[in-house]
């Protein structure tokens, strides 16, 4: 497993959405990129999360940012969570776990006494050189927005 750390150059992104639209980081040079990982579409924790985004899309643009989310779930949850929700960006369906791997978010969990291999919820803050300026790997769901704009203000 991959382990990134601050500072280096972020793994490439190209994946499709939830629409089928190719999603590059190439595409998002002249912004800052929040890329998080999250372990399922339609979860508690995972809904609070995305509709934080969601809620302070408009903010976060305004300071620069664009936000990408990522899951293993296929791009037929993907559009109906986006949808459900009113998400306002792109969630890439990462169904053979490449970016997944490639940013090292895969390993092993454990949930009510039991382990088993899932996707950890982490946080990229990618700088528009293409760098990894910080990663959150205690992401607070309900606050992710505020998280990061206290380091990015």
């Amino acid at each position: 497993m991959t382990h990134l750390k601050e500072g280096d150059k972020a793994p490439d992104i190209n994946a499709l959405d939830q629409n089928g639209n190719t999603i590059k980081l190439s595409d998002f040079n002249s912004k800052k990129v929040i890329l998080y990982f999250y372990p399922k579409d339609d979860t508690p924790g995972c809904t609070a999360e995305a509709c934080n985004f969601r809620d302070n899309y408009s903010l976060l643009q305004e300071k620069g940012f664009a936000i990408i989310g990522v899951s293993a779930d296929d791009e037929k949850k993907h559009l109906k969570f986006s949808t459900k929700y009113e998400l306002p960006f792109p969630l890439i369906a990462d169904t053979e776990k490449k970016l997944i791997m490639d940013y090292g978010v895969w390993g092993l969990k454990k949930f009510m006494g039991r382990e088993y291999d899932g996707i950890h919820r982490e946080t990229f803050v990618i700088n528009e050189d293409g760098k990894i300026e910080k990663i959150y790997l205690k992401v607070k769901t309900k606050e992710a927005t505020e998280q990061i704009l206290e380091d990015f203000g």
